[in-house]
């Protein structure tokens, strides 16, 4: 399949009236379609099925340097597969796109492909480790949000419990950090470690709770039993709100359409 096919495939799905929708909702400057995210699911799921690995890989690099809105997430989702045989290839298209990220749709598409290929091969991780240092901060939430399945394990072997601890040593080291989307990583990923390991995930709040931000910290507590006591916290009289853009869900969070 060439690139010209492939988008005119993408632009037959186009919704009239949705396009405008979106690039408010996501904040977009570059061109969107107004695709919905069913009809993405649909296309590339037979992209999947009727291409081999290297015309995929090519395909996905083709549809993320187009920079179309549509075209970058089906982009990711042509890679997202659990079993891939030698997905070499895939994991270095997937790391050549960190650069790129500049918002959380098309960047936590991406991570959900960089998710398989981690669980493929954890050796990964020390490549991610050195996301966590990166200037931009798309990138730097990449090293969160792309091994959540590590905060989702249950009965964890020692190897697996050593790399969670590695991730929410991560985590901790981007408390410090005020912007909004990292402080959300962190969030996410120690909300969804309460559901799991409710212990460690207390643990972590215990000891980097009082550097988060409130909505965040509130946000990593909301399954655990029992209030957590911030060691230091002195109350606000007005808590920080989040802005209804700010408050949105990502798509890892919530399958919804774009």
């Amino acid at each position: 399949m060439i690139i010209d096919d492939a988008l005119a495939e993408l632009s037959a799905a186009i919704e009239p009236g949705r396009a405008d929708q979106m690039v408010s909702y996501h904040k977009q400057k570059r061109v969107v379609l107004g695709v919905p995210n069913t009809a993405l699911n649909d296309i590339t799921k037979a992209w999947r099925q009727d291409l081999d690995l290297e015309a995929r890989v090519t395909l996905a690099d083709e549809l993320w340097k187009s920079d179309i809105f549509e075209a970058r997430i089906a982009a990711a989702k042509l890679l997202t597969q659990a079993r891939i045989k030698d997905d070499g290839p895939v994991w270095d298209l997937l790391q050549s796109w960190l650069p790129d990220f500049d918002s959380w749709a098309i960047a936590d598409h991406a991570c959900m492909a960089m998710q398989k290929r981690l669980v493929a091969d954890p050796s990964r991780l020390d490549e991610v480790e050195a996301w966590t240092t990166a200037e931009n901060m798309w990138t730097r939430r990449a090293a969160l949000v792309a091994c959540l399945p590590w905060a989702k394990l249950n009965n964890l072997k020692a190897d697996d419990q050593a790399r969670r601890a590695r991730i929410l040593g991560w985590a901790a080291s981007f408390v410090p950090d005020r912007n909004w989307f990292l402080q959300k990583s962190i969030a996410w990923w120690v909300r969804d470690l309460s559901k799991h390991d409710a212990e460690a995930s207390r643990a972590f709040l215990v000891a980097h709770g009082v550097g988060m931000k409130p909505f965040a910290r509130k946000e990593a507590a909301k399954y655990l039993k029992d209030p957590v006591v911030y060691p230091g916290l002195v109350a606000t009289a007005a808590p920080e709100a989040e802005t209804p853009d700010e408050a949105a869900s990502t798509p890892a969070e919530a399958q919804q359409d774009l």
